[in-house]
């Protein structure tokens, strides 16, 4: 296959799928990452993508927000790990704040029978795999119901956030990185973001490495806002050295 039909098909998936990745497509098409990242290089300086961390989205899609089944289908193996590392997070009593993400929702699933906890959430799905658990406390924060996330937002929501006082937020982002910091794509859903990370006295970003490096529209957050970053092992030893030289812990599961 010559470049520009490999550039072509390149993104066309990217169209399709909201997002390429390097390793993905270099063995998709056999070819070498170097060669990939040439033809993402190529389709960016032609305005057709715009590269992200580890690969790239089509231009114009700073906004592209994947539907939750989706969410709950990519990077599956990852996000079970990052859940599994942030149970040592938990405290042994006391409060915790869920918010409405599918790697987050992983971590409710898997809350020990034991734990006696006061969980407080604005996440349907995170809130429906906690009803009946025997030792959580349960708080559903109410507001307008965005569809694509099931998430609660808007004035109820963010009035509700500011009557509590947290001991650990478990936070999901869109994109994250030093230079821009937290960022989601939906405006009502950042606002929301931002009352509940001020309404913990920790801050815990449970986020694959896949979404190192990318921007979305709506920033809630600096990443010093975290105090702890629970990711995969995608994520480089240059890039976690550069995060902790922020003063956010990072942890690679």
């Amino acid at each position: 296959m010559y470049a520009p039909e490999r550039q072509q098909e390149i993104l066309r998936l990217a169209r399709d799928g909201g997002r390429v990745d390097v390793l993905s497509l270099a063995e998709e098409f056999q070819v070498t990452a170097e060669t990939i990242r040439r033809d993402l290089k190529a389709l960016d300086r032609a305005g057709l993508v715009r590269r992200v961390h580890g690969g790239a989205i089509p231009a114009g899609r700073l906004d592209f927000e994947p539907d939750l089944a989706e969410r709950e289908g990519t990077a599956a193996d990852e996000k079970d790990r990052i859940a599994r590392a942030a149970l040592a997070e938990l405290p042994a009593e006391g409060s915790i704040v869920l918010d409405a993400g599918s790697t987050v929702a992983r971590l409710a699933a898997a809350l020990p029978l034991e734990s006696t906890l006061t969980v407080v959430t604005h996440g349907l799905p995170t809130a429906a795999r906690l009803a009946d658990h025997p030792g959580v406390q349960l708080h559903l924060i109410g507001g307008r119901v965005r569809q694509r996330t099931r998430a609660a937002v808007d004035a109820w929501a963010l009035r509700a956030y500011g009557e509590i006082r947290a001991d650990v937020l478990f936070l999901a982002a869109n994109g994250f990185s030093a230079d821009a910091g937290l960022t989601t794509p939906d405006l009502a859903e950042a606002a929301v973001k931002r009352a509940a990370v001020a309404a913990a006295r920790r801050v815990v970003l449970l986020a694959d490495s896949a979404k190192h490096g990318q921007e979305h529209f709506a920033r809630f957050g600096d990443l010093a806002d975290v105090d702890l970053l629970i990711t995969d092992t995608g994520l480089t030893d240059d890039d976690a050295a550069a995060i902790e030289r922020g003063g956010t812990e990072v942890v690679r599961a």
